[in-house]
């Protein structure tokens, strides 16, 4: 059912007061996640098979030290290629994004300061 034309002018008076009261909240949860990182992920899956061969090497020569070293290998290849430094920044936390300051408080403590200022301004 399509929305009536007084339903859509409040629909959209709401959206336009939406981005003009707080635009920092906006742009901090509008963002689009970052783009991939071939160069990590390709890294980290070639690191993750160097590790899976130094595995089998390990394994062969009945050597614990080689397999210990490979399994690290191939946890850190895993993590490049999941988790590349570009996208930690762009899973930051959006309340605290808009508004850099020390965490003292918890999450409720700036969910009030949040509302204080959306009060005062």
């Amino acid at each position: 059912m399509p929305l009536s034309e007084q339903e859509q002018r409040l629909l959209d008076e709401m959206e336009r007061n939406l981005y003009h009261g707080d635009a920092d909240f906006v742009a901090s949860v509008g963002r689009v996640p970052g783009r991939v990182n071939y160069t990590a992920v390709a890294g980290g899956v070639l690191l993750a098979l160097a590790g899976v061969a130094g595995l089998v090497l390990g394994v062969l020569l009945q050597n614990w030290f080689v397999g210990v070293l490979a399994f690290a290998a191939m946890f850190a290849g895993v993590l490049l290629a999941i988790g590349g430094p570009g996208r930690r920044r762009a899973a930051a936390d959006p309340f605290t994004a808009a508004a850099p300051r020390a965490r003292r408080g918890g999450f409720m403590d700036r969910m009030n300061d949040r509302w204080e200022r959306r009060r005062r301004g």
